[in-house]
């Protein structure tokens, strides 16, 4: 390996990524029998932040800093992402959110507000569901617990709903088939996910420039290998364990912040109220699925504001 490609890798590596975050630090800790990787930073009541698919800790980059300003930030690359362990089996919902009871115990900590995106945020509501005591709020960034209206979910889409753009009122979500199926993608997409990200971005963003191509890079070096894409489709294939859980939770009551690009806010508004009985919900229409990307600021005065309550 020459020293160029080395540097190439180097740079998204933990230890230099960790540079455009004055005052975060990079750890690994062992819980629930898998090693996962987070980031910390800021100091106050402690915020829990998980990212989603096809993303990593380094998401947050865009709201981080300022949220630290007020807040002890934990962003964790969940099971299965980024540095993280990337375990064969454990990634059903329940298990993943007792990786991170597990990892606030390590820390020492008896309550804290966590906050998901995507993927991230099914994992957040099902801290609160299985940790209520655990929990102070919840925050949900285009994203809450799998249930039985994924089972509802279009193979095809309804003529004229599949454009360039994500229709936000019939939205057509088609890697959520794609991702069911096991070992498959990873030979497809080994060394290429650059060209699924690219398209992703594109398809779900309202701008998707607001995605910056070291951002892209960051994330295809960490989704480009095999193990990556096979784990990161776990999240996918456990939904109907999550949905045979889901059956045995009791209605939220801690206060719930819910987030909703255009694609969402509608879903989020319906769904939400029946698992909450405390929750706001919140629509960003000028942004697409990335809205930490696309919509730093909105994103950040609803978090701050809902926290500060």
């Amino acid at each position: 390996m020459d020293n160029q490609h080395v540097l190439a890798v180097n740079q998204f590596a933990d230890e230099e990524l960790i540079k455009n975050f004055p005052g975060f630090t990079n750890h690994h800790a062992k819980v629930n029998g898998t090693q996962l990787h987070y980031v910390e930073g800021g100091s106050g009541q402690p915020l829990v932040c998980l990212p989603g698919w096809p993303q990593t800790w380094y998401s947050y980059h865009p709201i981080a800093m300022e949220m630290a300003k007020c807040y002890r930030v934990i962003i964790v690359d969940i099971r299965g992402m980024g540095s993280s362990e990337k375990p064969a089996s454990g990634y059903d919902k329940k298990n993943m959110a007792r990786d991170i009871f597990e990892l606030i115990k390590y820390l020492g900590l008896d309550q804290v507000n966590i906050m998901g995106h995507d993927i991230g945020g099914m994992v957040a509501m099902s801290f609160a569901f299985n940790y209520p005591e655990c929990t102070r709020k919840v925050i949900v960034a285009d994203g809450s617990h799998p249930s039985e209206g994924m089972l509802q979910m279009p193979l095809i889409p309804t003529d004229g709903t599949f454009g360039e753009k994500m229709d936000g009122k019939m939205p057509y979500a088609w890697w959520m088939g794609f991702n069911q199926v096991k070992a498959l993608p990873e030979k497809i997409l080994e060394g290429r996910f650059g060209y699924l990200l690219d398209y992703l971005f594109s398809y779900v963003m309202v701008d998707e420039d607001k995605m910056s191509e070291f951002d892209r890079q960051v994330y295809t070096h960490y989704y480009n290998s095999a193990e990556s894409i096979r784990a990161s489709n776990c999240w996918y294939q456990s939904f109907l364990q999550d949905i045979e859980d889901s059956k045995t939770y009791q209605m939220l009551s801690m206060p719930v912040l819910g987030i909703g690009s255009y694609v969402s806010y509608n879903y989020m508004k319906m769904g939400l109220p029946y698992v909450s009985s405390n929750v706001e919900i919140i629509g960003i229409p000028d942004s697409g699925h990335y809205m930490f990307e696309e919509q730093p600021e909105k994103v950040l005065g609803a978090v701050l504001d809902f926290l500060a309550e």
